[in-house]
């Protein structure tokens, strides 16, 4: 008979704590959640496909000093995470603790980052080792990466705490991932492949650098005016402690918050993976960027019904497996399809023909696209509610200073690697400023590798940490309901001070 009871008591309790955590309330309104896809459009509206081939056979700067350049702007990135992060995560203010530097920050630095466009007027026709550019490109990158850990470390928190509820934080990430692709974020990059080959192959008397500084500064001013839109009309709602932590305390909960642990170490071992990026293949092989870019459209334009239908198993695939099983699958699956990917065109040279790897590629995307929702989406709510996991065992959130941990081993990893690959398009023999689709044979070859199985190999270890992601649904379930309760009673507390403070003494 106790044990009956005992049964039905939990039976109570995990009914009680679904129907808190499931509850279909919405915090969200219409205005900020259009805000909300607009912003997420922004991030992708932009031409930073090209960003090398800009800096390679435009601004032109000498591979072995760029390798250099990115070790000393990484390393002082690095120092300055660390004190922003704590910085960030210490503001208290009426509008937030991430919304004063959105806000305040953006238009400054979108200003300042159009300078980059700019650079091949300011040293028009000089060498790769020409000093004075060289030293501009250097302070630039400081000033830039500087300024840009305030706004990247405060938006990575933000999106976090516009919601409390995690089931409108997913639809809003399904919303925005599904929807913007629809709004036409990929149209600059497609406009400027064709303006590019039309350059490039001199059917368009007009210099490189003017359909770059056109696209770049067009782009940029467009995706800063929806960005700083949607950080003006969003509010961030859920709390922050009163008491602030000191960054001692701040890196300790790092260790301690065990789902950010393996989140940082997941991305650890997968920032080992080492590639030159696909756009350079398919330019440098076989040289009609636009004509190339066109075929591909067409053959994603396929598959492209299928990514927007993997949006719809998100919500029954997240209530019938576990997050571990969701994302440890997709990772794997990601990766058997670029393995066939790369097994085509390894055979018989076909990374040569045009036909085949068009074919391959088509296939890769058709397959990829079945699991691309709940692959997008999963990985932005694990990290979301990491945050809150954060919470729940400390009682105060570390959004700045986790997020930066977790970027912290990717941007050292990532100066190494942005090093290590400029060594390595000399070590393949890559000529720079040489006419496109005309480097050697060998060369093409290991671009194609660099680019296929290369970053997969390197990389795999990554899914390790992934296997020993600890929150199960039941535990998440407890979670969300605690913390539901803990933050009503944390508002209540504060109203109730505001009032006795505000009450009249007594006449005597």
């Amino acid at each position: 008979m106790a044990d009956e009871n005992k049964q039905a008591h939990a039976s109570i309790d995990e009914k009680q704590l679904t129907s808190n955590i499931y509850r279909s309330y919405n915090y969200v309104g219409t205005k900020e959640t259009v805000a909300y896809l607009f912003n997420d459009f922004s991030n992708a509206f932009n031409i930073s496909g090209y960003n090398e081939r800009y800096i390679w056979d435009v601004v032109r700067i000498d591979f072995g000093i760029a390798g250099i350049v990115n070790l000393f702007t990484g390393a002082w990135d690095v120092i300055n995470d660390v004190f922003i992060s704590a910085l960030v995560d210490n503001t208290r203010t009426r509008i937030g603790k991430f919304r004063p530097y959105l806000v305040m920050m953006q238009i400054p630095l979108s200003l300042i980052g159009l300078l980059y466009w700019f650079l091949p007027y300011f040293f028009p026709n000089t060498a790769g080792t020409y000093i004075p550019k060289l030293i501009f490109y250097f302070v630039f990158n400081v000033i830039t990466e500087t300024a840009g850990t305030f706004t990247g470390v405060a938006r990575s928190g933000y999106m976090s705490t516009i919601t409390p509820n995690p089931n409108e934080r997913v639809r809003l990430i399904t919303l925005a991932e599904l929807l913007t692709g629809y709004m036409g974020e990929d149209i600059p990059g497609y406009v400027f492949g064709f303006l590019y080959d039309m350059v490039t192959t001199g059917r368009w008397n007009v210099k490189l650098r003017s359909i770059f500084m056109g696209m770049g500064v067009s782009t940029a001013l467009i995706s800063s005016a929806f960005t700083f839109w949607f950080f003006l009309v969003s509010k961030e709602r859920v709390p922050q402690s009163i008491e602030r932590p000191d960054i001692k305390t701040g890196f300790k909960a790092i260790v301690t918050n065990y789902p950010v642990l393996l989140m940082c170490l997941s991305e650890f071992l997968a920032n080992f993976s080492v590639g030159t990026g696909e756009q350079n293949y398919w330019i440098d092989v076989f040289g009609e960027n636009s004509m190339i870019n066109t075929l591909r459209a067409l053959v994603s334009g396929i598959s492209g019904p299928v990514g927007s239908i993997s949006y719809a198993f998100v919500a029954p695939l997240r209530k019938r497996f576990s997050p571990k099983f969701l994302w440890v699958g997709a990772d794997m699956y990601g990766d058997m399809c670029w393995l066939g990917f790369f097994l085509v065109g390894i055979i018989n040279r076909n990374y040569m023909k045009l036909g085949p790897m068009l074919t391959a590629y088509g296939f890769r995307e058709f397959f990829g696209k079945l699991l691309f929702g709940v692959n997008k989406v999963i990985n932005a709510d694990l990290w979301n509610e990491a945050m809150d996991y954060c919470e729940w065992k400390s009682g105060f959130r570390m959004e700045a200073t986790t997020g930066v941990a977790k970027n912290l081993v990717i941007r050292l990893q990532g100066v190494v690697k942005g090093t290590v690959q400029n060594f390595i398009m000399k070590a393949i023999g890559y000529e720079q400023g040489k006419k496109v689709g005309t480097q050697d044979e060998r060369t093409k070859r290991w671009l194609f590798i660099l680019c296929a199985i290369m970053p997969t190999v390197t990389g795999a270890l990554g899914i390790l940490p992934k296997m020993l992601w600890p929150i199960d649904k039941k535990k998440r379930a407890k979670m969300y309901y605690e913390l539901s309760e803990r933050r009503s009673a944390a508002v209540s507390d504060y109203v109730a001070s505001i009032d006795t403070e505000g009450a009249e003494e007594p006449e005597a």
